[in-house]
């Protein structure tokens, strides 16, 4: 009883905190929790107009059909391809571009450097995805300049072998300076006095940036390892979508677009749902297990 009074006495002390709360919790649960319900139709031959209730169970039967499904298989590669090469090509790009931007003394050129990179962040995939056809295109900027002086440059938009590192260099280019916003608040966090007693100590820019700079960035960098690794399926729907038929579906059929073109256009609403719910399982599976390893190496994980 003590205790259920003390809990509303916290409520009612904490109501305008709770109330600021409210709105975002109701926002994931309407548009997030709620529709985890739908994933029982990748347990049915779910019919449209015969509804979750009435459409016959077929257990693991979707499943079955989606992993002999050649096609899953190729989006599922192209996935991971492309996760791989983000992994490997964005995710340090932040780190970097965040050192650099840190280490101009000029804060009007700091300002400058920040407001030029942040930018292409706000810019829409159709745009980017425009200007990268006017600029590597078969008829682009690139292909004409090389060509008027006798060199061929292949229509890099439209080759199949370059597709996955077209996507990740879009990526890199449109999202690095937006990602620094993070690091560079990372960066401000760090002591100043530790620089001032190794510059003291005679210690070098490098030996700095090694025992006092990469280590103030090691928590926030697995935070966002661990949240990365739990969207490693996800590459970039509408990206890919707008570019998926400059290459065809061999080699530009990811996950996202796989459910899309087999499932809303497609009308295979069970086996693409199972598809998804996959994706769902090998993300939280990810993340999970990312989060018990980086707590037992001694740094913060993401749950409590």
């Amino acid at each position: 009883m003590a205790s259920e009074q003390s809990l509303h006495a916290e409520w009612r002390r904490n109501w305008v905190v709770l109330a600021l709360v409210l709105p975002g919790l109701l926002y994931f649960l309407i548009f997030y929790y709620l529709p985890l319900l739908g994933y029982v139709i990748a347990f049915e031959n779910y019919l449209p107009f015969l509804g979750f209730i009435d459409s016959p169970w077929v257990g693991l039967d979707n499943f079955r059909d989606m992993l002999s499904d050649s096609s899953f298989w190729a989006a599922v590669n192209n996935t991971l391809t492309i996760a791989l090469l983000q992994l490997i090509l964005y995710f340090p790009a932040p780190i970097a571009i965040a050192l650099v931007v840190d280490s101009l003394t000029s804060t009007g050129i700091r300002r400058l450097v920040q407001s030029v990179i942040y930018l292409p962040h706000f810019i829409s995939w159709v745009i980017i995805v425009s200007l990268f056809q006017q600029f590597l295109g078969g008829t682009g900027v690139m292909a004409l300049a090389l060509r008027g002086v006798g060199w061929a440059l292949p229509n890099v938009m439209a080759d199949p072998g370059l597709f996955k590192w077209l996507v990740v260099a879009e990526l890199v280019w449109k999202e690095t300076g937006w990602g620094t916003i993070i690091y560079l608040a990372a960066l401000l966090g760090i002591d100043a006095t530790l620089y001032e007693a190794a510059a003291v100590d005679g210690a070098s820019w490098w030996r700095r940036l090694w025992h006092i700079t990469l280590p103030g960035l090691v928590g926030i960098t697995v935070l966002l390892l661990i949240l990365r690794l739990g969207q490693i399926l996800s590459v970039g729907f509408e990206q890919i979508l707008l570019q998926r038929d400059f290459v065809g579906p061999e080699a530009g059929e990811v996950l996202d677009t796989y459910v899309y073109y087999h499932g809303v256009v497609g009308g295979q609403w069970s086996v693409t749902a199972a598809a998804g719910l996959i994706k769902g399982i090998v993300g939280a599976v990810l993340v999970l297990g990312a989060d018990r390893l980086a707590r037992r190496l001694g740094q913060p994980g993401i749950l409590a």
